[in-house]
């Protein structure tokens, strides 16, 4: 049974008492770390020495901070307004200036996507694992102390914890732990910011040793404000929408990609024929084209805005459910969710129940609510109510009294958003904190082994998620379709591999699945703009032998059971064409390429202004915003932002820096007094504040 604590630190002195002065810590990524608790915990190691601290976790997440006096000016207000008390992790700040203690040490499976490059700590002490096997690895390293945030909820008498954001490891970690032969000491610590979330996320909490409520561990949650979506994202969108069939199953990541095709996704659904009509001029499929009439189902290791955007917009519902047979009915359409005359005898067809009834029958039509609750199973007969009614359905007489008295109305334990960790802007965490019970009812929030492996529950999951498109984010793609997503040649880690191989692996492993990567075909670097598809490139993420579908703004490549050759040809097409000479040179003189091998030309004029030009139709009818699902910035923030990042790219040349500001002494702007009041540089001082605020001018 649990122990209750309304201090940290006696929940900590219980802790030390039990396991003793080693303790690996194993904390969920993302917003599932309990960060009061953690940082209790680091000021104790810090403070004695005599404790070795070892934590396991990923996705350590901070606050913005500023790299300069012009960013501190920006992000000051916006972030005490979008972060509210968001504590940052002590242990993070360490890590970040070298200052961590020899009695700590941090070992990450995932880093915050490129702030680690330069971190030789962090580097050095990264774990490269498979989402799935996190729980495993953490065994290895011997964890001892399992540590989580929780939301909370009184109902029926009782108090109710939920894993919210993070089942995704606990879940596979909790039953590994009751027999890795060391005392383990788990902890739920109370934020009641978290949403509640119900199904797998409900935990029992005769299954902890301690529950941490104090005000302390209530606070705000990080907030990953939603980014501007630019035409270089929405023609992805465009192209990755075009493949979604209605009745499949949608797996997006977080960012403007994301956003990009929820949007095109909700265009398609409310604006089919301009949707259709950008497909034409993109060149895009319009197999898919049309609104949806079964829906979409959302099996994804994040749970992001997107996802829900399409759960407010009615596309994502359909509904999948615990039981392979089931599933396979509905899929073919011999059954639906409503119940109905048809459905004891469509499942009595199929062989899921049999005649006369029996027990495990019973408690199967209870279990999906084809029998409501009332009904009971008594020798002989079925008693509802007062009633008893025969068992044998194969009777006309006896099948329709029980179809008259015994059924209930919908099938129960149907799931439309399968999630693993959750992460998003403020107004994501209101919307579930406030969803509606059939909204919380549809959201399964569970284990990140179901949702990102196929082991054990094949036949379930190639039922329930027909038709998917699993798509993920890659940073280069080469020429033979290895994919580059996490990591440099160098060995540096940018991000981590996470759950994108297990994706990509399922994709070829379950009917009519298609692994999708998404990249922009170019980026710029140091000032000088390089191409994302590359010949070849000393990391891979994804190798060759996995390859199936590529999307850049320029189109679709789909490299599935293509030769060499094929593939080499069909990314060119859909690379920057700034870059296509020089790759296809490449091509042919590693010969993959035929010598006499010439892009066609209705291919090389992949330039950003094409795509530009051939989006502008829906963007003179505000059809693709620049934030979709909104934003936390103000408008003057919005517009300062875009100053700032003019004012980033002269810095990169001193030379141009330099004109910006005689520019700006000699004109005279009229800009609003209101961009220099957000920046408090309305009345500069200082000599540097009047630098600064010239400019500042000369970028508007």
């Amino acid at each position: 049974m649990a122990r209750h604590f309304d201090r940290i630190d006696d929940c900590l002195d219980d802790m030390i008492a039990r396991v003793g002065p080693a303790i690996t810590l194993g904390i969920p990524l993302g917003i599932g770390k309990p960060n009061p608790w953690i940082n209790a915990l680091y000021a104790r190691a810090k403070a004695s020495p005599f404790l070795k601290l070892h934590i396991l976790t990923a996705l350590s997440l901070e606050k913005p901070k500023a790299q300069s006096d012009m960013e501190a000016r920006f992000l000051g207000p916006f972030v005490d307004r979008v972060f509210g008390d968001y504590p940052d992790l002590d242990y993070v700040q360490d890590r970040h200036k070298g200052m961590l203690p020899e009695n700590v040490e941090v070992t990450e499976f995932f880093l915050k996507s490129g702030d680690y490059i330069g971190n030789d700590y962090a580097q050095q002490h990264y774990l490269c694992s498979n989402y799935t096997h996190v729980a495993r690895d953490m065994l290895i390293q011997g964890v001892n102390v399992v540590a989580q945030a929780v939301a909370v909820r009184e109902r029926g008498g009782r108090t109710e914890y939920s894993l919210s954001s993070n089942p995704d490891v606990t879940l596979d970690l909790v039953p590994l732990l009751k027999h890795c032969g060391r005392p383990v000491y788990r902890v739920l610590v109370v934020n009641r910011e978290m949403p509640f979330m119900e199904n797998d996320a409900i935990v029992d909490d005769s299954e902890v040793d301690a529950i941490v409520d104090t005000p302390a561990g209530t606070h705000t949650l990080f907030s990953a404000p939603n980014m501007k979506v630019a035409s270089t994202d929405y023609a992805i969108g465009l192209y990755v929408s075009s493949l979604v069939k209605d009745g499949g199953t949608l797996q997006i990541g977080i960012g403007s990609l994301g956003d990009a095709i929820a949007h095109t996704l909700i265009l398609r659904e409310r604006h089919s024929e301009l949707y259709c009509a950008a497909l034409d001029a993109l060149g895009a499929p319009r197999e898919n084209c049309s609104p949806f009439t079964k829906g979409l189902y959302g099996c994804s290791e994040m749970f992001v805005n997107g996802f829900m955007a399409l759960i407010e917009a009615g596309i994502l519902r359909r509904e999948v459910y615990p039981h392979a047979g089931l599933q396979r009915l509905l899929n073919a359409d011999k059954l639906t969710p409503d119940i109905d005359g048809k459905t004891l005898r469509v499942l009595r067809e199929a062989g899921l129940i049999r005649s006369p009834l029996r027990e495990q029958d019973v408690a199967f039509l209870r279990e999906f609510g084809i029998f409501h609750d009332e009904v009971e199973l008594h020798t002989g007969h079925l008693r509802c109510g007062s009633e008893d009614i025969g068992l044998d359905i194969d009777d006309d007489a006896t099948l329709a009294t029980i179809n008259r008295r015994c059924l209930g109305k919908r099938l129960q334990g149907g799931i439309f958003m399968h999630g693993g960790f959750f992460l998003g802007p403020r107004d994501f965490y209101a919307k579930l904190r406030d969803a509606s019970p059939e909204m919380r009812r549809g959201i399964g929030m569970t284990r990140i082994s179901y949702i990102n492996a196929l082991n054990g529950h094949e036949e379930l999951a190639a039922a329930q998620r027909r038709d998917a498109c699993f798509v993920n984010t890659c940073m280069m793609m080469t020429l033979l379709g290895a994919a580059v997503s996490d990591g440099l040649d160098s060995g540096r880690l940018v991000s981590g591999v996470g759950g994108q191989y297990n994706f990509v692996s399922q994709a070829h492993a379950l009917p009519g699945a298609r692994s999708i990567l998404m990249l922009r075909a170019t980026r710029r670097s140091k000032g000088e703009l390089c191409s994302n598809i590359v010949w070849s490139y000393g990391h891979t993420t994804i190798p060759r032998h996995m390859r199936d579908m590529v999307v850049t703004e320029y189109g679709i490549a789909d490299l599935r059971g293509q030769a060499d050759n094929e593939v080499v040809k069909r990314l060119l097409a859909i690379t920057d064409s700034r870059f296509q000479p020089e790759l296809l040179a490449q091509a042919k003189a590693a010969g993959k390429v035929e010598p006499d091998y010439e892009i066609p030309e209705a291919q090389m004029n992949n330039l950003p202004e094409t795509v530009a030009a051939r989006l502008q139709p829906l963007r003179t009818q505000k059809l693709l915003p620049d934030f979709p699902f909104g934003n936390d910035f103000t408008a003057e923030e919005l517009a300062i932002i875009k100053v700032l990042q003019r004012m980033q790219e002269v810095a990169e040349s001193p030379l141009q820096l330099v004109k910006s500001l005689i520019a700006s002494l000699r004109e005279d702007k009229e800009i609003p007094n209101s961009l220099l009041e957000r920046l408090n540089l309305d009345h500069p001082e200082s000599w540097k504040q009047k630098l600064l605020r010239q400019l500042f001018i000369g970028n508007v």
